[in-house]
């Protein structure tokens, strides 16, 4: 299955630029998560439980979000590693494993998306009342 499979150095060099400007939206994503929390727990006013528990969720995912896409980029390493030492079959079964973890980062992110603007429309429902 894997005999045909040839992956050149610089296709995993290839991910290094998008998987950077992933991780930092990620991180912009989480900071602004805990500005959100930091500023509902200094205002004292009661927090409805439905938005506690949006938020933990949103924390939870943007916190597995983080960890494949770092997965992904070590395993990016880790292949042109095996790949500039000759050992282009293992490479290649690393470079797929790192694409995996970016797309279930990517698929992450869209769950964490949804979240946020069912959090949002909840607002805009307190808002209307």
């Amino acid at each position: 299955m894997f005999n045909h499979l040839h992956v050149y150095l610089t296709t995993p060099a290839l991910l290094f630029p998008a998987i950077s400007l992933l991780l930092l939206a990620y991180t912009n994503r989480f900071f602004s998560l805990a500005a959100l929390i930091r500023n509902l727990s200094s205002q004292g006013k009661p927090v409805h439980s439905g938005q506690l528990k949006n938020l933990r969720q949103r924390i939870v995912i943007i916190r597995r979000m983080q960890e494949a896409g770092v997965l992904s980029f070590a395993l990016c390493v880790l292949c042109m590693i095996f790949i500039y030492i000759g050992f282009n079959k293992t490479g290649s079964v690393i470079f797929g494993t790192s694409l995996l973890l970016l797309l279930y980062s990517l698929v992450l992110s869209v769950i964490e998306i949804r979240i946020s603007v069912d959090a949002l429309n909840f607002h805009l429902k307190e808002l209307d009342q």
